[in-house]
């Protein structure tokens, strides 16, 4: 009986421990991560390594402040080259603007181009460095001419830049150069 004294708190006290660890709910599991962006890209869109002058910044609510694409540095009339092999979702006006709509060939993704004069038409196949349109003035969207790209997955818009390999992105290996 001496012992049980002893020993009944102990008891009592791992008792409680274990039955309220085994009637805690589980930790929640983390979000999955959204699936990566494969970097698709075999060109720019305009010109070779196009200054950026507006960077992709994501806004915290579906409707809220951001900026859903990259602003590329480019002259009114340049080239606009399809990015990677696809099909026209869209070729057209919105709001004023020509907008270029591709939808990427073997992944849920879609790239657009603005302002632009789309030279395809909807349901046209795109390849590689196709040029799709030509690159109209901008207006207010950027201090100087520039190319709005963006990419979207569904709804939910993504930094163009990803589908970009990382040869694309770089600027090179260093080259020494003779003296004379």
């Amino acid at each position: 009986m001496n012992a049980l004294r002893r020993t009944g708190p102990l008891l009592l006290l791992l008792l409680t421990l274990t039955t309220t660890l085994a009637w805690a709910d589980p930790p929640p599991t983390p979000p999955e991560p959204p699936p990566r962006v494969p970097p698709l890209a075999r060109t720019w869109p305009v010109g070779t390594r196009p200054p950026v002058s507006r960077g992709w910044e994501p806004p915290a609510t579906p409707y809220g402040r951001g900026h859903r694409g990259v602003d590329l540095v480019a002259a009114p009339g340049t080239p606009v080259r399809a990015v990677a092999a696809g099909r026209v979702a869209y070729a057209g006006r919105v709001a004023g603007r020509g907008v270029l709509s591709v939808a990427l060939t073997g992944t849920d993704l879609g790239t657009t181009y603005e302002p632009v004069r789309p030279l395809v038409r909807e349901g046209a196949e795109v390849t590689p460095g196709e040029v799709v349109a030509e690159l109209e003035p901008t207006g207010s969207h950027c201090p100087s001419a520039c190319l709005h790209w963006g990419l979207r997955r569904g709804r939910t818009y993504l930094n163009p830049l990803d589908l970009l390999p990382g040869w694309l992105l770089r600027r090179g290996p260093s080259r020494l150069l003779p003296l004379a």
